[in-house]
């Protein structure tokens, strides 16, 4: 989901560099960055900001229940984004690309925690939604990481996938 904007967004370039930090293993920092953002954002802020950022910061955590807090409010805050809104953010992005990964992390958090039926209403909902991924390779991704979840899932594994982001395993 990155790409080029179609206007200069300031909470959007913050949320972006405090993933970069993440992804570059500064957990902490990125933890931190995007708390004070949503302290900034509230809870009735713009909800593309909260979507995004909500999504991001559940990766930063390896306990499953806080993650699962945060991808609670990642899904909550896309119900309330409209198409506009997002194609304001970017011309090239749709709201319904949003979802198989929304549902996605919440299955796999579910599941970790072994809530296994809600796991799997999310991962079914998931791939319902994986239509609207594109061809390329976040695309692929997704749909990777949908089928292997799908697969725990199946297994009632609860152990943290060596491929989830943030996993330290």
């Amino acid at each position: 989901m990155t790409t080029t904007s179609a206007g200069p967004d300031p909470t959007m370039e913050a949320i972006g560099r405090a993933v970069i930090d993440g992804r570059a293993g500064d957990i902490a920092s990125a933890r931190q960055k995007l708390l004070s953002l949503w302290s900034e954002i509230g809870v009735t802020g713009d909800p593309l900001h909260r979507c995004s950022l909500a999504h991001y910061l559940a990766d930063l955590y390896e306990d499953p229940a806080q993650a699962l807090a945060w991808d609670i409010r990642a899904m909550d805050a896309a119900e309330a984004v409209t198409e506009q809104r997002v194609r304001e953010h970017h011309a090239d992005l749709h709201i319904a690309g949003f979802y198989p990964s929304l549902h996605l992390n919440l299955a796999d958090n579910y599941r970790r925690l072994g809530s296994f039926e809600a796991a799997t209403k999310h991962i079914d909902a998931a791939k319902a939604h994986v239509s609207s991924l594109p061809q390329d390779s976040y695309g692929d991704l997704i749909r990777g990481a949908v089928q292997e979840v799908a697969e725990a899932i199946a297994v009632q594994d609860r152990t943290q996938r060596a491929s989830a982001l943030g996993s330290t395993a």
